[in-house]
């Protein structure tokens, strides 16, 4: 029998692109519209490699690509600067805020998930990239569709994002959670993978509705078996190399892998 002290008591989820707005596009459409306006457009590829940053530090890595500084350089006739940083940041804020009541619908499995996650006893925490301020827009309205976590700490409750593992830290303090080896932390992107290995606590990647899957709910039911395979095996090994400790297809698979992890923490207890 596994040691009730001894089990994981926390799920902490990520937002956009795990429990809502399946493939993270409210960000995406943001980034582009921004960069577009600057003169040195982006791809939705290139505008997805930082994705689950804050999002300050998500403009300030997308200049950083060799293409984006090459070509704002070119526009500009000098290299980005911290100013400049700033600049697209700030427009970017009212491009999201303007979307993102839009982008809110839980994606398929997360309530029932959340409700048998519960049902086993367990707490449910959030990490997101984005600020407190647009959160007062999607937690109200996912909400009202049926997923609210106990708790959500947003980057600049703590004064630094992912990967930095403070956001799952006061997760842990809000909710009473302790050890970081009883706390699941799910996500989407490779910024979550790093957020709970530097935490301590199982990290966990999760493809259907992910930023590195990169496709919307319908693009994803349209793929073949085999175009599945392949671009399923493409995320899970970018999740993998990221130091993911577990990669599971969708959120329903989640309590299972709880159960798992269970036996996993039992069996070294008694070793």
């Amino acid at each position: 029998m596994i040691n009730n002290e001894n089990r994981v008591s926390c799920v902490v989820f990520d937002w956009a692109g795990t429990t809502v707005d399946f493939g993270c596009f409210a960000p995406l459409g943001a980034f582009m519209r921004v960069f577009e306006e600057a003169g040195a457009a982006i791809t939705a590829e290139e505008a997805r490699v930082p994705m689950g940053l804050p999002k300050r530090d998500h403009v300030r890595e997308l200049l950083k690509l060799p293409r984006v500084s090459a070509l704002f350089a070119e526009k500009y006739g000098r290299a980005w600067n911290e100013e400049d940083v700033e600049r697209l940041y700030a427009g970017f804020v009212p491009a999201l805020m303007s979307t993102l009541k839009d982008y809110c619908e839980p994606i398929p499995g997360v309530v029932e998930t959340v409700v048998e996650l519960r049902r086993m006893g367990l707490k449910i925490g959030s990490t997101t990239g984005y600020t407190q301020e647009m959160m007062d827009i999607v937690a109200p309205a996912a909400a009202a569709r049926g997923y609210a976590p106990d708790s959500l700490v947003a980057p600049d409750e703590t004064g630094a994002g992912r990967p930095a593992p403070y956001m799952i830290f006061r997760n842990m303090e809000k909710l009473g959670v302790c050890p970081p080896s009883n706390v699941v932390k799910a996500g989407d992107t490779l910024a979550d993978i790093r957020e709970g290995k530097n935490a301590g606590v199982w990290s966990v990647g999760i493809i259907e509705g992910s930023s590195e899957l990169g496709l919307s709910r319908e693009e994803c039911a349209a793929l073949s078996a085999a175009e599945r395979a392949g671009r399923f095996a493409e995320v899970r090994d970018r999740f993998y190399g990221a130091g993911a400790d577990f990669v599971i297809d969708r959120i329903t698979e989640l309590p299972k892998l709880v159960e798992q992890i269970n036996k996993l923490k039992s069996h070294q207890e008694t070793k």
